[in-house]
């Protein structure tokens, strides 16, 4: 049995949500601002894969510019082959910009640190640098 861990997470960023939304679905924006190879399929169903696939899943649920959902998994040791845990944006429009309500579930004890810090160091910080010029 995989002990698992959860966090949630909200996030503004000066910038539109459809801008928000294209740098996680498009894979030459994903890379520009992860500075790593990043593969991005953008249909449901599809995969992707980033950090040269030390990161992958699959989309769930795509509404263009309001949500992602994906299957979301890491190579590390911590992740037990086969196993995925779940990330879901929901992109808001807001007064600042948008309001990104994230949540990312059932991610392996083991991983769980540096998975949230990842979020901030790959994913916020570098998004917030990227789209806020």
């Amino acid at each position: 049995m995989i002990k698992k861990k959860s966090f949630e997470q909200e996030i503004i960023i000066k910038s539109s949500p459809h801008e928000i939304y294209e740098a996680f679905m498009d894979s030459k924006k994903h890379s520009k601002f992860t500075e790593s190879k990043a593969k991005v399929n953008r249909e449901i169903g599809g995969s992707f894969s980033i950090f040269e696939g030390s990161l992958s899943g699959k989309n769930v649920e795509l509404i263009q510019d309001k949500k992602i959902v994906q299957t979301w998994r890491g190579d590390g040791e911590n992740w037990p082959k086969g196993y995925y845990s779940t990330i879901t944006l929901v992109l808001e429009s807001v007064d600042q910009g948008t309001l990104i309500k994230f949540t990312h579930i059932d991610i392996p004890e083991g991983a769980y640190k540096s998975v949230k810090e990842g979020w901030d160091t790959y994913y916020w910080e570098p998004l917030k640098e990227m789209l806020e010029k």
